[in-house]
C-alpha cells in the first residue's frame, strides 16, 4: 500500500511490508528473471529483425535522397550509384536471415508439462540460458545493422555527390562503402556464434 510522507502530504512512499504474497514484485530483478525464456527469445528475434530493417531504411533514406538530388544535374550517376541502395538493403536481409535462424531454435516443448506448468525436474538452467542467449544474439545483430545501415547510407550519399562532380571518385568511395557494409556481416557472424549454444529443452531429458 501507499502511505503519505511526513515531509509533504502530496508525496507518497511505498511501504516495504506492503507486498508479502507469493507473486510479490520485489523489483526489476524479479521481473526480468521471471519472464518466460520464450518471451526473451521472441524479443531477441523481434529486435534483430526490426532494428535491421530500421538501419536499412535509414541508409536508403540518406543515400537515396542524395542520389536523386545529384542526378538532376548529372543523370549519368543514376544507374551505377544504385549499388549504394543495394548495400543498404543487405542489412535488412541480414536481419531476416538471423530471425529465421533464431526462430528455428525456439522449439515447442513435447514433455515435462503437467496441468499447464513445467514439472519440477525441468531443465531450467538450459531453458533460461537459451532464452537470454537468443535475446542477446538478436539484439547484437539488430544494433550492428543499425550502425551498418547508417554508415552505408552516409557513405553512399557522399559517393553519389562526389561522383556527380568527378566520376573518378566513384570507385574510391565505393571501397569505403564496402567496409561499412562489412560491419553488418561481423554482427551476423557474432550473432550466429552466440546462438549456437542456445538450445531450448523440449523434454525433461533434453
Amino acid at each position: 500500500f501507499y502511505s503519505p510522507s511526513p515531509l509533504s502530504p502530496s508525496v507518497v512512499v511505498m511501504s516495504s511490508s506492503a507486498c508479502t504474497g507469493e507473486y510479490c514484485n520485489a523489483g526489476w530483478s524479479e521481473v526480468l528473471t521471471s519472464m518466460s525464456p520464450y518471451g526473451w527469445g521472441s524479443m531477441g528475434l523481434a529486435f534483430g529483425l526490426s532494428l535491421s530493417v530500421i538501419g536499412a531504411a535509414w541508409g536508403i533514406f540518406l543515400t537515396g535522397s542524395s542520389l536523386v538530388g545529384a542526378a538532376v544535374k548529372s543523370p549519368r550517376i543514376r544507374s551505377k550509384n544504385l549499388i549504394s541502395v543495394i548495400f543498404c538493403e543487405a542489412t535488412a536481409i541480414y536481419g531476416v536471415i538471423m530471425a529465421i535462424v533464431l526462430n528455428g531454435l525456439m522449439k515447442k516443448p513435447e514433455g515435462g508439462i503437467e496441468n499447464g506448468s513445467f514439472t519440477d525436474d525441468w531443465n531450467w538452467s538450459s531453458f533460461y540460458f537459451a532464452g537470454y542467449g537468443v535475446f542477446s544474439s538478436g539484439l547484437s545483430v539488430g544494433l550492428t545493422n543499425v550502425a551498418s545501415g547508417v554508415a552505408v547510407g552516409i557513405a553512399g550519399s557522399s559517393c553519389a555527390l562526389a561522383d556527380a562532380q568527378d566520376s573518378s571518385l566513384f570507385v574510391k568511395i565505393l571501397i569505403v562503402e564496402i567496409f561499412a557494409s562489412a560491419l553488418g556481416i561481423f554482427g551476423i557472424i557474432v550473432g550466429i556464434i552466440q546462438s549456437n549454444s542456445c538450445q531450448f529443452p523440449y523434454d525433461v531429458a533434453n
